[in-house]
Formats: C-alpha cells, structure tokens, sequence
C-alpha cells in the first residue's frame, strides 16, 4: 500500500490563507512544498492531465511572478497565487479541452465560463486540467486513490478529487450529474460539495447532460468548501442553531453494502452533538423508478449534445460511451419531455418531505461502498443519484479511514436552494468526529 494523501490542515486553503495574511507561512516556501509534491507524487497519483514536468515550470513561472508583487496583494485578492485544480470539461485558456476523450481538442474550443472568471479574478493561478472520466461518464482515467494507489479514485471528477486528496491544489472543481462530485470525495477522504442547482452557472463546461450538469468542487475541510461558497454565490445569513436530519430507512438506504451500513451506524451511534437530532424516516422506496428516470433523461440528452461528434468519431469513444449514446438515440422527444416533468413532481415531492417532517436535511452514506480495488470501475453513484436529480445541495464529510487505509464518508442534503444550511451542518459534524472513536 502507498498512501500519498496529506494532512487535512495542511492542505487546509483557508488555513494557507490565514497564513498567508498573518505572515505565518511564506508564500516562496508554501510554493515550493507544491512544487515538490508534484515532484514526487503526481507521477504517481497521476491527478492531472499535464504531465508533473509541465507543472512544475508553472509554478516555478508563478513563483518568478509573485516576486514582484508586494504582500499586500493578499489582501486585495481572495485567493491570490493559491494553485486550483479545474476538470477537463471547463475550457481553460491556455489549456486544451479533451474531455478525458480521444477526439481532437479543437471541437471543444470555446471561452471560458462564468467559474473560471470569478476563480481568476479572485486571484487564483490554475495550476493545470484534473483528470475527468470519458465526457464525465463511466469510462476511467488513469489517476490513482492517494490513500491507497491500487484502488480506484472515483468518478467522474477524479482528478479534482485526488489532487486535493494529494495536497497539490488546496482547491479543485469538477461537475456532477449523477454522482461525480460527492463518490470522488467519499472514496478520496475529502469534502466535495455540489450547491443547489443553478446556484453555480454551468457555462464554458463541455455538457453531459445540460439538465442535469452541475457545478461541484472539492477542498479539504468544510471552513475552505465555505469561503470557496460565499466567494462564488454571496453569503446569506443563516440563523438557526438546532437542526432536525433524517436518515431515510428503506429502498434506497439498503442500496448500501453491509460493511458501509455499519460504519454508518457506528458513526450515527456516536454523534453527539446538542445542535443536532437524527430521526428515521421510511423514504424513496421508490428509488429505482427515479433511477430509471435519472439514465433515461441523462442518456438522450448525452445523444443530443454528441450527435455530430459521435457520427464522425464513433470509433475513438470508449464503448461504454457508445452504449450510453446508442441507448439515448432511442429515446423520443415525448419521453424526454414526460421525464423532465417528472423530475419537477420528485423536486416537489422532496421538499414536501422536508417540510412535513420538519426536517432540515437528510444524512446518509457517501457510498454504497468502500473505494473499489483497481482503476477500471469507479463506483456506483446511486446514493448521490436522487438528490442530483432534484437538483438539492449535497456536501460529503470525510469520516475516517477504514481497512487498506480506505477512507469513507457521509452526506449530508439540503432543501433546494438552502445551501448555508448544509454547510453550516457539515461544519457542526466536522468538529464533532474528532471526538469520535468509529473504527
């Protein structure tokens, strides 16, 4: 087993931040500590697209480059100089587009979207383009579990994932449309967040499916998913102090393995926190027909959006791409059109639960499993699949590590639109495992 994954705090980005401002850490120093981790572990983690090589010539012309600046900068600039991590579905300048795909980078050309801007002109420097599963589907790259290289990462963001997990970029973004932001962050052991539905604008992104594509990103606690929020979509003021989570028993729970289910309950057996009551609820035993739904609308729009990319370049996809657009191709418009109107009734549905039950939000696991052994497979994404279909706020919270140094994790999901809640959850839960003893 090789374990390449660095301490939370230390990979912490409002810690760095903090740092940074009080004069506690110097910004050449914390650089070059990048500089050799790329050295020696993305050659292995292999969380990038750009080869460590390309890396390291562009920290060290970010390093010649702060030189010139005055301290004070870190003051003007959010985010000034800190290294982010971006999948390679958002169009980058400077960085071609490939889409973790064999097709010519030149169909992707296009500008860059809203993210990219706000992350730019918060002062960020994009280090490089992570590593994304073939157009966000199934189809795996070659990056590596840094908590255990011979297992797999996740997908389809597992690039973003890894290298936070790696302590390469204390920030990395990816997209979610069925489960790619939260697995990624549950099977790497860091906190990855997707907020509400068009929270975050999803333009200058190469689309899955346009319906159901949602921005996401990954840090490594929930203080830095937090700032990273507020820098993007404001803050709103959030004054509760006592919150009621349901753990929703049934179909849909039982999704998950035994050996997760347990480490699941040793961990709701233990939580002991006065801001917060945990009830069960029987809920979404009908989990399969809004999985139906889900790869329904997910595959005839995925056909729409390659149609003329898959008629001329059939062959350099990877078949499980081909399945996926061969099967939406079958699709009708009316089947798409009943589906889209059934995800706003499963939408309406969730938040009558919510506000029936008086609930805040839903706490289940990340996962229906441990990370899975090998880089061919990247997990089963069906616990994130319902509530990325309505389009709800989910954050994973990173647990503990169990056996093979394998890390696994919770997730907590909010009402529609009411993120800071979510957040603020996490952040109680956070601070209450270290007072834990799970494993």
């Amino acid at each position: 087993m090789k374990n390449f994954k660095v301490e939370p705090k230390s990979n912490s980005l409002k810690h760095i931040l903090d740092s940074l401002i009080e004069g506690k850490l110097n910004y050449h120093n914390y650089i070059e500590t990048i500089i050799e981790r790329v050295k020696w572990v993305e050659p292995l983690v292999m969380s990038f697209v750009q080869p460590a090589e390309f890396l390291i010539k562009n920290l060290k012309l970010l390093l010649n480059k702060s030189e010139k600046l005055s301290t004070d900068v870190f003051l003007e600039q959010t985010l000034f100089g800190i290294p982010v991590g971006f999948k390679d579905l958002y169009h980058v300048e400077g960085f071609p587009t490939c889409a973790g795909s064999k097709l010519p980078s030149d169909l992707f050309d296009s500008g860059e979207g809203s993210v990219v801007k706000r992350i730019r002109k918060a002062g960020a420097h994009i280090l490089g383009k992570t590593v994304t599963t073939e157009f966000a589907y199934f189809a795996a790259g070659p990056t590596r579990n840094p908590n255990n290289i011979d297992y797999s990462p996740g997908g389809s963001s597992s690039g973003s994932a890894a290298a936070v997990a790696a302590g390469i970029v204390p920030l990395s973004f990816g997209t979610q449309t069925i489960g790619s932001i939260i697995r990624p962050a549950a099977f790497c052991g860091v906190v990855g967040f997707k907020p509400s539905q068009y929270k975050i604008p999803t333009d200058g992104i190469i689309p899955l499916s346009p319906t159901l594509d949602q921005v996401g990103y990954f840090t490594s606690d929930v203080e830095s998913t937090t700032l990273v929020y507020y820098l993007l979509c404001g803050q709103r003021e959030n004054p509760k102090q006592f919150y009621r989570l349901c753990i929703p028993e049934g179909n849909y729970l039982k999704k998950a393995n035994q050996e997760i289910l347990k480490l699941f309950e040793d961990f709701i057996s233990q939580l002991n926190s006065e801001q917060i009551e945990i009830i069960k609820i029987n809920f979404l035993d009908n989990i399969d027909e809004i999985k139906e739904k889900h790869y329904k609308l997910l595959s005839a729009e995925a056909a729409m959006v390659h149609k003329d990319w898959f008629n001329k370049f059939k062959n350099l996809y990877h078949p499980k791409t081909v399945e996926l657009i061969e099967s939406g191709l079958k699709i009708t418009p009316q089947e798409i059109k009943d589906t889209i109107e059934s995800r706003e009734e499963i939408r309406l549905e969730m938040k009558s639960f919510f506000e029936l039950n008086d609930v805040d939000a839903i706490i289940t696991p990340s996962t229906v499993e441990l990370p899975p052994i090998g880089l061919d497979y990247t997990g089963n994404p069906i616990m994130s699949l319902p509530w990325t279909f309505a389009g709800l706020p989910i954050i994973n919270i990173p647990i503990a590590n169990y056996r093979e140094n394998l890390p696994f994790g919770v997730q907590i999901v909010g009402k529609y639109f009411e993120d800071e809640v979510v957040l603020t959850i996490a952040g109680i839960i956070e601070r209450s495992i270290k007072q834990l003893q799970i494993l």
